[in-house]
């Protein structure tokens, strides 16, 4: 398959992957080169069947290292770290054997009918052409979404009721 035919498959199934989401939490970009740095954007456009917004929990997918939170006004961070069986570099000769495992922001007020922005930034694995979904859970003053769901071979994140976001790896960029 030429690149630009590989291209092709790779964008196609990143709009299969991100069309879907209008009421679910989704991220701003369907898409990555793989082995880069990744800034994602999570949205939400909604509270719990009317009830704002409170705390915004998203699980960072294995493969995915340096996690840095984007500070949002009004809102607290919250990380919790995860123990490497094997550690990895770093960058500037620093080997780690822990990372980012859960980020949570709250302490904020998010209306139901409004939306925001949630953001970090951090490197993503080379595995081109490999989906990875980051599990959001949404927790309202009443309810609680749990975007958590991940397709099985062969299902769509439309079919679900609260998908998980997910992150197409495309081939890295050279």
């Amino acid at each position: 398959m030429n690149r630009h035919a590989t291209r092709a498959a790779v964008l196609g199934a990143a709009l299969a992957v991100t069309l879907p989401a209008a009421a679910h939490v989704t991220l701003e970009r369907g898409e990555a080169p793989a082995d880069s740095y990744y800034k994602a954007v999570f949205r939400v456009p909604h509270g719990c069947d009317g009830s704002p917004t409170l705390r915004v929990r998203v699980r960072i997918p294995d493969g995915v290292v340096g996690v840095k939170v984007q500070p949002k006004p009004g809102w607290t961070i919250e990380t919790v770290m995860r123990r490497l069986d094997t550690p990895y570099d770093a960058g500037h000769g620093r080997m780690s054997s822990e990372i980012v495992g859960e980020v949570a922001w709250s302490g904020g007020r998010l209306l139901d009918e409004h939306y925001d922005e949630f953001a970090l930034r951090a490197k993503l694995p080379n595995r081109p052409g490999a989906l990875i979904h980051f599990p959001v859970v949404q927790e309202c003053e009443k309810g609680v979404h749990r975007w958590i769901e991940i397709p099985s071979a062969g299902q769509r994140a439309h079919d679900l009721k609260e998908p998980a976001p997910a992150l197409l790896l495309a081939p890295p960029a050279h």
